[in-house]
């Protein structure tokens, strides 16, 4: 499903310096399982997602998702490995000026669909996600969990087998993240693989799963319960 071959990955710095981020990562998630990935601000943890949507690619060493490669990946293949992803992000980024319904239907319409099916499949994602009766209203009249909650229909929409999200809770309150955290691992148990850079570990001990701790340009896993703060 997805696997990492030593990936070393650095960002300019002024002067021609790098700043490694990665160094000689190697990781392998299975099909179907949900991960977190935990770290302090700044550690490389949104860096690797980058890497997972080839946003990123590595100075060293080979991203593999399912049959994509970085080492052989072309510019035109590039919108075909997005679309079997879901990608969820802190700051929603959904457009402001577009309904709900538009909103979520976007990422159908990008992909060639038009029409009844269309509809149908907006508001199958929607109820999914406990929105359906909502799909009139703009981003601004949503609370921070129910625009989260537009933000991951707009994900599934197109049948992704691969979740990426970003700090999907970090601008809300504990309450609120659980419930987000709880639709995504509805979606996780459904059969989707879920990775998930969070840095909340109380949602992490509370939904434990398996755990990887970006530290020291490395990855290691850690028992969930053994993270505090």
């Amino acid at each position: 499903m997805i696997e990492l071959s030593n990936v070393t990955v650095s960002h300019p710095m002024p002067e021609k310096r790098r700043r490694v981020v990665l160094q000689d990562v190697s990781l392998r998630v299975e099909r179907g399982e949900l991960v977190y990935l935990v770290g302090p601000t700044g550690s490389g943890k949104s860096s690797l997602l980058k890497l997972l949507y080839m946003d990123l690619m590595p100075d060293t060493g080979v991203v593999r998702v399912a049959e994509y490669r970085s080492d052989t990946m072309k510019p035109s293949r590039l919108p075909y490995l997005r679309r079997s992803l879901g990608i969820v992000f802190q700051d929603f980024q959904l457009l402001p000026d577009r309904n709900i319904f538009d909103n979520v239907a976007f990422a159908q319409y990008v992909t060639g669909h038009r029409g009844k099916a269309v509809k149908n499949k907006v508001l199958q994602v929607l109820s999914r996600v406990g929105l359906s009766h909502k799909y009139r209203q703009y981003p601004h009249q949503l609370s921070g969990g129910e625009q989260q909650r537009v933000v991951i229909a707009r994900a599934i929409i197109n049948d992704p087998w691969i979740i990426v999200a970003d700090e999907p809770t970090g601008n809300l309150d504990p309450t609120v993240a659980d419930e987000i955290q709880r639709l995504l691992i509805g979606l996780h148990r459904s059969g989707m693989t879920v990775v998930m850079a969070t840095h909340d570990y109380r949602l992490v001990r509370s939904f434990p799963a398996r755990t990887l701790a970006v530290m020291n340009r490395r990855i290691v896993e850690v028992d969930p319960n053994s993270l505090s703060g």
